[in-house]
């Protein structure tokens, strides 16, 4: 009878492993999550910058900004995917610096 043992059906080194298992599921899923919003923020304003710096080289080259994101998108390449963003391309005159604004369709808001 001494060597007979009973196993046991709950084990706390077994909860242990599956409550740890699931802790370090969560902690990954927030990391993914959290470098996603990133990512996307960092792509709006990449997409603003290129879209400025396009219109200044407009203006170096040719003495005006460009009256339109169109002329922008013929002329210099820009293009984005607009199912994901929706750039606002304010004209204030042919010498001030246009307003660039990028909104993300996903709702992450873009910095200043």
């Amino acid at each position: 009878m001494l060597f007979l043992h009973r196993k046991k059906f709950f084990s706390w080194k077994l909860a242990a492993t599956i409550l740890i298992f699931f802790v370090c599921a969560l902690l990954l899923w927030r990391s993914v999550s959290s470098i996603s919003a990133q990512t996307e923020v960092s792509q709006a304003e990449n997409l603003k910058n290129a879209i400025e710096r396009s219109a200044i080289h407009c203006y170096a080259v040719e003495g005006s900004y460009p009256e339109s994101l169109d002329y922008i998108k013929e002329h210099y390449g820009i293009s984005w995917n607009t199912d994901e963003y929706v750039v606002d391309y304010m004209v204030l005159g042919s010498n001030m610096m246009p307003s660039v604004t990028i909104i993300p369709l996903s709702g992450q808001e873009v910095p200043r």
